[in-house]
C-alpha cells in the first residue's frame, strides 16, 4: 500500500450509534473510506461480496449474526482479503482464541482513541497482524499451556453434558478408575479442583 492509496472498510456491528462513531473516526482520514455497514454478520459476509472491502471491522456478539461464524464463512472464500479486524468489547479467552482461530488478522477492544483506530485499520491493510495487549498475552498464555489430550478432552465433554464417571466410563469404554485419572490430569493442567471449575475454564478458554 502506498502513501495515496484509499483503504476501504466494511463496519459490522449491531448497534447503529456505535457503526456512526466508527465511521465518524475513520471518515476524518483521507486514506480511509468506508463502503458500506452491516448489523450482523449474514449481512457483513453479502456486502463483502457486494464492496470488495479491504477490511473489515467486526465486532462479535450480534443478535443478526454471531461475528466468529462471519469470520469463518469469509475465510472460507478468501483465506486473505478482506484484512479482518475485530473490534468488540469482550475480552475472554473464549472470544479472542475463536476469533483468531477463524481466521481474524487482529483483535481490538472498543475503549481505543481514534489515532490507535486509525492505525490499526492501515496496519491490517497493511498485511500486518494488531492485538491489544490482553489478546497478546492471552494468545502467550495459551501456548504455553500444556494442552489436554484428545481423551480428555472427551471425559470433560462428557462431564460437561452431565455425565458422571459411571456414565462416561460406559460411553467410553473404559473403567471409571481411567475417568478419574483423565479429570485428575484435566484439573493440574488447567489449574482447577474439581469438575464444575473445570468445565468452567474449559469453556472460558475455548476448549470445548
Amino acid at each position: 500500500m502506498t502513501t495515496h492509496d484509499v483503504v476501504t472498510v466494511l463496519i459490522v456491528d449491531d448497534h447503529p450509534i456505535v457503526r456512526n462513531g466508527i465511521r465518524g473516526m475513520l471518515d476524518s482520514h483521507s486514506q480511509i473510506e468506508v463502503v458500506a455497514e452491516a448489523g450482523g454478520g449474514p449481512e457483513a459476509v453479502a456486502l463483502v461480496q457486494r464492496h470488495d472491502p479491504q477490511v473489515v471491522l467486526m465486532d462479535l456478539r450480534m443478535p443478526a449474526g454471531d461475528g466468529v461464524d462471519a469470520i469463518r464463512a469469509l475465510r472460507a472464500q478468501d483465506p486473505a482479503r478482506p484484512a479482518i479486524l475485530v473490534l468488540t468489547t469482550y475480552e475472554t479467552d473464549r472470544d479472542i482464541t475463536a476469533a483468531i482461530d477463524a481466521g481474524a488478522d487482529g483483535y481490538l477492544l472498543k475503549a481505543l482513541g481514534r489515532e490507535e483506530l486509525i492505525q490499526a485499520v492501515l496496519d491490517v491493510a497493511a498485511g500486518r497482524t494488531v492485538l491489544a495487549p490482553v489478546a497478546a498475552e492471552r494468545l502467550v498464555a495459551r501456548r504455553r499451556e500444556e494442552q489436554l489430550s484428545d481423551r480428555e478432552v472427551e471425559v470433560l465433554r462428557a462431564i460437561a453434558d452431565g455425565g458422571t464417571n459411571h456414565t462416561v466410563a460406559q460411553q467410553l469404554f473404559v473403567s471409571e478408575a481411567t475417568v478419574k485419572t483423565h479429570l485428575l490430569h484435566v484439573y493440574s493442567k488447567l489449574g482447577v479442583s474439581d469438575r464444575a471449575a473445570a468445565v468452567r475454564v474449559a469453556f472460558e478458554r475455548g476448549l470445548l
